[in-house]
């Protein structure tokens, strides 16, 4: 079964609602660590509406797992990872409009960016994952930047309403993971995934991480960080 990666980018959101110092994602992070997640993830957002600078550095030296930097491919945040060292880089789109992430990175319209980006951070020693769609095109184009890693997006999949569109959408992630494996990128998923959906696919083959953050973070808030992770990694596992 896949390990699971933590997003407490909604612990901030909660805090900059009232621009005060609580809830704090140091805390959260510990307290998730402590729960037993696998990893810890945060979006250093250019508008930097959630997490902020400090955060990203106090996580840095809080975090014992591991610590997964999401961010878009721009020379600030590329000197930001490279000054930070997280464990390892997520290149995601951002727009400043969206709510959340729309869609995976379009890696093959700007291929030549995204070589650069993933050389940087990779020749210092930080694996770059990249953030994408279950798209024969994207995928190709990921393994082609030397990238580790990609993360495909489960948006498309978490959306869809009835049992026969979802076994459609899964079909689609499920051939993106051997085309990903057959290209030796290995693989992460994350976005939208809930206590209701997640268990398929952590089946997929070669999944290897699910970054999760509104579910679990929604569910905290009502029974605890603990019970949430908890419940989640049961969740996972097939077991809740």
């Amino acid at each position: 079964m896949p390990t699971l990666g933590v997003n407490i980018d909604h612990v901030a959101t909660i805090r900059q609602a009232r621009r005060t110092v609580e809830p704090d994602p140091i805390g959260a992070a510990v307290l998730a660590e402590l729960a037993g997640a696998d990893g810890i993830t945060v979006h250093l957002r250019e508008d930097r509406r959630h997490i902020q600078d400090r955060d990203v550095k106090l996580l840095r030296q809080t975090v014992r797992t591991h610590l997964n930097l999401e961010m878009a491919a721009t020379d600030e945040m590329v000197q930001i990872a490279l000054e930070l060292r997280p464990d390892y880089v997520t290149l995601v789109p951002e727009r400043r409009e969206e709510i959340t992430t729309e869609g995976g990175l379009d890696v093959n319209s700007q291929l030549d960016r995204m070589k650069q980006v993933v050389g940087s951070l990779q020749d210092q020693g930080i694996p770059v994952s990249l953030f994408i769609d279950a798209n024969e095109a994207q995928i190709q184009a990921a393994a082609s930047t030397q990238a580790l890693f990609i993360e495909l997006h489960t948006g498309s999949y978490a959306e869809v309403k009835d049992e026969q569109s979802q076994s459609a959408e899964l079909a689609i992630l499920a051939a993106g993971c051997e085309q990903a494996l057959a290209s030796g990128l290995r693989v992460n998923a994350g976005h939208g995934l809930t206590y209701w959906n997640v268990y398929p696919v952590a089946c997929l083959n070669g999944m290897e991480e699910l970054n999760i953050g509104h579910s679990i973070i929604s569910r905290a808030v009502l029974v605890g960080m603990e019970r949430a992770i908890r419940e989640m990694k049961q969740a996972i596992r097939g077991e809740l």
